[in-house]
């Protein structure tokens, strides 16, 4: 009988014998033994093929066809998704193109009824100031007329106490003709006397006839300038209601575009300051009213109007503002995102990456001048624009470049084709946006511009 140790170790070889033999059986029977014969003019060979051999074979290539299928599948996969950003990227390129088109029509449409109200604010303040002036014309016609019927009313008073006095003289001569009668010089008196009452009876009848007159004309004037003044505060309800359809306008308008520029991470003040002295011409529309030479208040009318311009003023200064930052994309046609900003493999990645097709067109995206045209180490083909705010834009590994250092460029003008000069793994875009010489994220830019345009 063998020992415990011996028995245990005999034990364990003879089950690994044992599964040996059974996977060498299992084997040879799924690949038996084959013999691959080599035929010479003088002699013949033969190649054996064990089972091991035929099985590492088998497996070799059935690792290789499953690698195969699950490549082909990978790119598969990534050639349907980068149809689907494609799809998606050109459905958000049209619906940006649908908005920045109807900000257009409702900026102009804006700016028209902006015009049309400000001409229609200066008739109806020729009219007021018409129907004040007719207001003063009658004022004073109507002080006239008081004054003249005051006058009138003294002549009528003082007439007839002359015809009263006339009449006593006649009642006493007619007295003393009865009496004594007269000699020829009292006769005379009283011819006089009676011419006398004749012309002021006649002077009586025409001032009165006078003061008649002129009470109806100052009742005419009163009337006249009551219906005057309920003209005026019709047009100033009718302007009340102008003012604030315009104010609502303006500043649903602005408000988006303040906003835009804010998420841009820009000084909208600094901003605003800074185009305002680019284009600081005077005149037009836009300039503020004025109505008083006499260093008095301006009018409440005149306060909202003034606001009214200032912000149709402020609105298109951020038009202009809108075209010389960088808010639209470098590509119109279709791409899919590579690469963003940020720590790539710690190092900063200072732009966005684009790939599209080589030669893919590539335009501006925003007014400038072309600071840089040429190859710079690392960049490839490398063109710089400079534009306003301190802020450059950088568009890299360009296979062609179409403009040159000095040149002024709109935005949408094309500047160059995609390529893969440089340091570049294949073809795509690299575009960067710095501010003050500092590298920022263009999709802020992007991004803020999505939520107006």
């Amino acid at each position: 009988m063998l020992p415990w140790g011996m028995a245990r170790q005999y034990g364990t070889e003879y089950v690994t014998t044992s599964n040996s033999n059974f996977l060498k059986a299992a084997l040879e029977r799924a690949f038996p033994e084959q013999r691959l014969f080599l035929r010479s003019d003088t002699e013949t060979r033969f190649l054996r093929l064990s089972s091991g051999t035929q099985f590492l074979a088998v497996s070799g290539s059935a690792l290789l066809v499953g690698w195969s299928i699950i490549a082909t599948s990978i790119l598969l996969m990534d050639t349907i998704g980068s149809g689907n950003i494609r799809d998606q990227a050109k459905r958000e390129q049209a619906t940006y193109e649908k908005r920045l088109n109807a900000l257009s029509i409702e900026r102009d449409k804006r700016a028209e009824d902006a015009r049309a109200a400000q001409e229609r604010f200066n008739t109806a303040l020729a009219r007021v100031s018409t129907m004040q002036s007719s207001l003063l014309e009658s004022e004073a016609r109507r002080t006239e007329l008081e004054t003249g019927i005051s006058l009138t009313q003294d002549t009528l008073r003082r007439t007839m106490k002359e015809r009263d006095e006339a009449r006593l003289e006649m009642a006493a001569l007619s007295e003393k003709l009865a009496d004594e009668g007269l000699d020829q010089r009292e006769k005379s008196r009283m011819v006089d006397a009676e011419a006398t009452m004749d012309y002021l009876a006649a002077a009586l009848n025409n001032t009165a006839a006078q003061r008649d007159h002129m009470a109806n004309e100052a009742a005419e004037a009163e009337a006249f300038a009551e219906a005057a003044i309920n003209d005026r505060k019709l047009v100033e309800m009718r302007n009340d209601r102008i003012f604030s359809q315009l104010e609502d306008a303006v500043t649903i308008s602005v408000a988006p575009l303040d906003k835009m520029f804010r998420a841009a991470g820009l000084n909208t003040d600094s901003l605003l300051n800074t185009v305002r002295k680019g284009y600081s011409g005077q005149g037009g529309p836009l300039t503020p009213i004025t109505f008083s030479t006499k260093g008095e208040d301006t009018d409440s009318d005149s306060l909202r109007a003034n606001g009214i311009l200032d912000k149709l003023d402020k609105m298109n200064l951020y038009r202009i503002a809108a075209q010389k930052a960088p808010f639209a994309l470098p590509l119109k046609s279709a791409f899919r995102f590579t690469s963003g900003f940020g720590r790539r493999w710690g190092r900063l990645h200072a732009g966005t990456d684009f790939a599209a097709a080589y030669g893919t067109p590539i335009y501006a995206t925003a007014d400038g001048v072309v600071t840089h045209a040429g190859w710079m180490s690392g960049y490839g083909r490398l063109v710089k624009i400079q534009h306003e705010f301190g802020i450059e834009t950088r568009y890299a590994h360009q296979s062609k470049i179409r403009v040159k250092v000095g040149q002024r460029v709109s935005r949408g003008d094309r500047i160059g084709d995609m390529g893969n000069s440089g340091r570049s793994t294949g073809t795509h875009l690299h575009y960067e946006v710095r501010v003050g010489g500092k590298a920022v994220n263009p999709m802020t830019y992007i991004k803020a511009a999505k939520d107006v345009f």
